[in-house]
């Protein structure tokens, strides 16, 4: 028997508990999350709504799956436990042995025969068509790195755009921060999302530079795997216009959560007009590696690509956190000979991932950034012509 005094404590923490709870539901953290079109729902159960012929297909196929073998289950356990409870022994029954004529046999193989070939036709017929990738109005390659995705459009309108698309810094100061209110898009928002027209067939092709990952938007019925070293290959046709989001669902690595895939789907006209632009912007950031720069416009630069590339993991304070090592007062960053620099740049090393996918300048700007910023102060600045000597060493 528990004591007053200890019901009482009990009690107390109960109700505490209770309170807390509801608290934590009314938040307005809680409160204000909202479905995601093209992306999770609150509290969902079932697939995402189709935007693809495939990804609708394969939706029924499931539901096609899923009674079939419900029906099956109930049948057979129903036959089962009738069986069993009209045949017990308290009831007066008694065991005996019943002859096995031919047609039992013949109806426990050719029954699952046909129901296994019922099953296997749809689904065949599925998974053919996921695979075709023939006559596709666009190619792109997605190319997997840690921890963001690279998009090279290779055949079709935009031929010759490339897009790194990376996960948006404040997403990840909200995750550092573990606590306040999350936008609808919590770990999905990108800076640069993969942007392709309604109702044209692209072929995906998947690769890494790193480790495995995985290309997947649930509403497209696409999941494809990224390999190092090999090359694989899937396709969607997107039936309607908006923002759809998926993830890289292999484990990657520790930066995994934050490896967000925003695809935008847009009008034929838009396409158009977002071609133009990127083409635009590409001539205008297109860069001589052997122009030699001032030192300041190297770290006007090197800022803005740190801020997109680098602090999420070691800070904008350049201090680092847990595992990884501080930029601030770091002999490599404060050698005036900056091979060392640019090798683990170019190359990686232990949890630093490797960013060759990077243009020659915009590693000698970050590079000349962190050598001149908080308590750093390298007078010399790395040019791009350093970096293409890397390159080809």
């Amino acid at each position: 028997m528990r004591s007053p005094r200890a019901r009482g404590r009990f009690q107390g923490w109960l109700a505490y508990g209770l309170l807390a709870g509801a608290a934590a539901v009314a938040a307005p953290g809680h409160a204000q999350t909202q479905d995601l079109p093209g992306g999770p729902a609150v509290n969902q159960l079932n697939l995402h709504p189709a935007v693809t012929q495939i990804a609708a297909e394969q939706q029924w196929l499931h539901w096609f799956m899923l009674i079939l073998c419900t029906v099956i289950f109930l049948g057979v356990f129903g036959v089962m436990f009738y069986s069993i409870y009209k045949h017990r022994r308290s009831v007066g029954h008694q065991a005996q042995e019943l002859p096995e004529p031919l047609w039992v046999e013949l109806g426990w193989t050719i029954v699952p025969f046909l129901i296994v070939i019922g099953m296997a036709l749809p689904a065949t017929k599925v998974l053919v068509a996921q695979k075709d990738t023939t006559n596709a109005d666009l190619t792109i390659k997605v190319t997997g790195m840690q921890w963001k995705w690279g998009y090279d459009y290779l055949r079709g309108q935009g031929e010759g755009i490339s897009i790194l698309s990376t996960l948006d810094p404040s997403h990840r100061l909200l995750s550092d921060a573990g606590s306040g209110p999350k936008p609808d898009d919590y770990l999905l928002k990108v800076d640069h999302p993969l942007v392709v027209p309604v109702g044209k067939k692209v072929r995906i092709i998947t690769t890494a530079n790193d480790v495995i990952h995985s290309w997947m938007v649930p509403a497209f019925g696409v999941k494809q795997d990224a390999i190092p070293g090999f090359v694989r290959d899937t396709w969607f046709r997107a039936e309607q216009t908006g923002d759809f989001y998926g993830q890289c669902v292999e484990l990657c690595g520790k930066e995994h959560a934050y490896m967000p895939i925003h695809v935008r789907v847009v009008s034929a006209a838009d396409y158009d007009t977002w071609v133009g632009q990127q083409q635009q912007r590409m001539a205008a950031t297109a860069d001589d590696p052997s122009k030699v720069w001032d030192k300041q416009a190297l770290i006007d630069r090197g800022s803005k690509v740190y801020a997109a590339n680098c602090a999420a993991c070691h800070q904008a304070s350049g201090k680092g956190a847990g595992p990884i090592l501080p930029l601030d007062g770091s002999a490599l960053v404060r050698n005036s000979d900056p091979s060392g620099l640019i090798a683990i740049l170019l190359n990686g090393r232990n949890a630093m991932p490797a960013w060759k996918q990077l243009g020659d300048t915009d590693l000698a700007a970050v590079m000349t950034y962190v050598q001149n910023s908080w308590s750093n102060q390298v007078e010399q600045p790395i040019q791009p012509a350093a970096v293409v000597a890397a390159r080809g060493n």
